[in-house]
């Protein structure tokens, strides 16, 4: 039994010693010099590093200037806090309930129309637009500030179709 005893105290010593280890290390994090209004972008001069114990720096803290930067804050967030990844979100292009134009591009032709967006969403979000003439809800992609892409994939587009004869020349064998 105190064998037991001794190969538990060793083990627990051990563990300790490692996690005293890493508690010493330090590693540098992304934090804000002043404080930061919900819905404010972050510019990259609002921010500097700060050194913290290697042990609270988990997956969720954000440790890169460059990865806050440009990002818009979901809440309001105070000066030399630690930032997390559900702290910020990118920023929203397109608010919901604002007049948006929906383009409709296909070779050879460019229709345009106004809209009301019934969901926000930033740059490559698919929101849902609704077209005022005919009442329809449509999904779009939100190109920039204001603007969404309906309908027609561009990639399919850029494509060379296939000529019918070719389809049938395929089949014969």
């Amino acid at each position: 039994m105190t064998i037991r005893i001794l190969l538990v105290l060793a083990f627990s010593v051990l563990a300790f010693s490692a996690f005293a280890a890493d508690a010493n290390t330090e590693v540098d994090v992304a934090v804000l010099k002043s404080d930061v209004a919900r819905g404010d972008i972050i510019a990259e001069a609002d921010l500097e590093y700060k050194a913290i114990p290697q042990i609270r720096a988990n997956q969720s803290i954000i440790r890169a200037i460059t990865d806050v930067a440009g990002m818009e804050a979901r809440r309001a967030l105070r000066a030399g806090e630690l930032i997390r990844t559900s702290d910020i979100k990118r920023p929203t292009l397109v608010a919901k309930g604002s007049a948006v134009t929906m383009l409709f591009e296909a070779p050879g032709m460019r229709l345009s129309a106004v809209g009301r967006a019934l969901t926000e969403g930033a740059e490559g979000d698919t929101i849902t637009v609704l077209n005022p003439t005919s009442y329809r809800k449509v999904e779009a992609v939100v190109v920039k500030a204001g603007t969404v892409k309906v309908g027609f994939d561009t990639h399919a587009a850029s494509a060379p179709a296939e000529k019918p004869a070719e389809k049938l020349a395929a089949r014969r064998p």
